[in-house]
């Protein structure tokens, strides 16, 4: 999946493992990421999890998609912060599942991700039903 993911692939952002339930990614913050403030723009944050939470619920081979998440923004990540998303599947039920995702820098974390995921009936070359 993540191979096809143009969106996040344009913005940097790399696989580094991926296992069932579980994947680990990386990000570099760069200039046009960075908001008025001067910090990485939440948007972006957010996609970065997002995809974390993607690879990881889609790791077993049925199409999943987001049903629902959030996120919370613990600290401000900068221009030129390599950053690590890691995900984890908390519990799946039926066609539905929970993962955890952690953004960190280093060992300082930068946002905490809730993703709710749900398995579609279709292939990966039609639309989800």
């Amino acid at each position: 999946m993540f191979a096809a993911d143009r969106a996040s692939r344009s913005l940097g952002i790399e696989l580094l493992e991926q296992g069932h339930g579980t994947a680990v990614l990386r990000m570099t913050v760069t200039e046009s990421m960075v908001n008025g403030h001067g910090m990485a723009h939440g948007g972006y944050l957010f996609l970065f999890a997002d995809t974390a939470f993607a690879c990881a619920c889609n790791s077993r081979g049925p199409v999943t998609v987001a049903s629902g998440a959030d996120v919370t923004f613990v600290a401000p990540a900068r221009e030129g912060d390599v950053l690590t998303a890691t995900a984890r599947e908390v519990t799946r039920f039926g066609r539905s599942g929970i993962y955890d995702v952690s953004v960190v820098r280093g060992e300082t974390v930068i946002a905490e991700f809730r993703g709710r995921s749900r398995s579609v009936r279709s292939t990966s070359n039609q639309e989800p039903q």
